[in-house]
């Protein structure tokens, strides 16, 4: 408990994600003119599959992995973010958490313009949070040399949060596989780093 109160505290990268989500759903609120994200908002904003492919509207990719359609969408996401975000930025530093934040978000969303329907409206972090837990798993796995238990855990994290109606488990997945993609080499990068420091403990004694 002690090291994820201490990733939270130091993590100011994460806050400024949290931030940049909780700035852009103001926006919503803000075009929505009231308290709940209207579908006006979702179209200036969101990923709307139709305007990405005939229209070229390629930055909704990019944008959607920001927008949230309500309330408690939001609100569950920024708390996961925040508590797998923080420990992961720790772990692998800022630019390379935020690597994994962004390609994670955007193989989701990619993966849902090709494998959903053109009039398909998507929106939210969901993916890139996928991304950062698969990365946090495989990397554990690498360390502990049992990636079997690390890709069985990422496939129950995926079913868990992926069953419920409106929910894109396109994205969740597209995201899950890429952090897990990106979290595996740099597991690689700290098993060969802890390798060569047993081996110079040998050799000092």
């Amino acid at each position: 408990m002690g090291s994820v109160l201490r990733s939270i505290m130091h993590a100011w990268l994460t806050y400024l994600l949290v931030a940049i989500n909780f700035a852009v759903f103001g926006y919503e609120l803000y075009l929505s003119g009231g308290p709940t994200v209207s579908i006006y908002a979702l179209l200036k904003l969101a990923q709307v599959n139709v305007l990405v492919t005939e229209y070229g509207e390629w930055w909704r990719l990019f944008t959607a992995m920001f927008v949230h359609v309500s309330w408690i969408h939001i609100a569950m996401n920024m708390f996961f973010l925040i508590y797998l975000g923080s420990q992961l930025e720790l772990l692998v530093g800022r630019w390379r958490y935020l690597l994994v934040y962004v390609v994670a978000g955007l193989f989701g969303n990619v993966l849902t313009l090709g494998m959903m329907g053109p009039m398909t409206i998507s929106a939210g972090a969901s993916g890139a949070i996928f991304g950062i837990a698969g990365a946090l798993l495989t990397i554990d796995g690498v360390l502990k040399r049992n990636m079997q238990v690390a890709l069985a855990n990422a496939f129950f994290l995926f079913l868990v949060n992926s069953w419920m109606p409106h929910v894109n488990w396109v994205a969740h997945l597209g995201g899950l596989l890429a952090g897990l993609a990106l979290g595996y080499p740099y597991g690689q990068y700290v098993k060969r780093r802890i390798m060569r420091m047993d081996y110079w403990e040998l050799e000092g004694y």
